[in-house]
């Protein structure tokens, strides 16, 4: 959960063709590997997508959710050890008018990068970035502005009620009242 906290106000950024685009992360979302229920690779699940999450940190974890949104992930422990955290939110900072284009927007709104799906189409982030360094090229994080304890919240995750108890961790981290944060529709 600390790696959760402390990504809060770095810079994603992505260099896809040419093209740089980056965000502040506001939101994120953490997933405790083989003993949360919420995770996939609960209970030591490992599949050709889950795979990626039993990799040394520091690698994406792209996967598609309900066949069209690409939700981009953090893989966060040592091999072996399949923790992820998902990038639920960015406040984008670089490459806006790129942003609206692939999001098919016409002018800078929350909704632009507000969700993990909305997030990623607009950075240009796909499956095929899965196992990508997060030190780049392509896709990496920067320093960012270091965000007060008293303006991170703390709350339960977003759609996986099927994860019954679990589901109620307070996993996801966002910083309050930024207005770029999912409007996340409950459990």
């Amino acid at each position: 959960m600390k790696i959760a906290r402390e990504l809060l106000g770095k810079v994603l950024v992505t260099e896809i063709d040419g093209i740089r685009t980056s965000g502040m992360i506001v939101e994120t979302e953490a997933y405790a590997g083989v003993t949360d229920k919420a995770s996939h690779a609960y209970g030591g699940r490992r599949t050709n997508r889950t795979e990626i999450m039993y990799m040394h940190g520091g690698v994406a974890y792209v996967y598609l959710c309900y066949g069209i949104h690409h939700l981009f992930n953090v893989v966060t422990n040592a091999a072996d050890t399949p923790h992820a955290i998902l990038v639920r939110a960015i406040e984008p900072l670089e490459g806006i008018e790129t942003m609206l284009l692939r999001r098919g927007k016409e002018k800078m709104h929350p909704s632009l990068t507000a969700g993990p799906g909305a997030m990623s189409m607009a950075l240009g982030i796909h499956t095929i970035h899965t196992g990508n360094s997060l030190q780049g090229p392509g896709i990496y994080i920067e320093e960012g502005i270091k965000i007060s304890k008293n303006k991170v919240i703390a709350d339960t995750r977003v759609g996986v009620a099927y994860a019954m108890d679990d589901a109620l961790r307070p996993y996801r981290f966002y910083i309050k009242d930024n207005p770029f944060v999912s409007k996340g529709k409950g459990l």
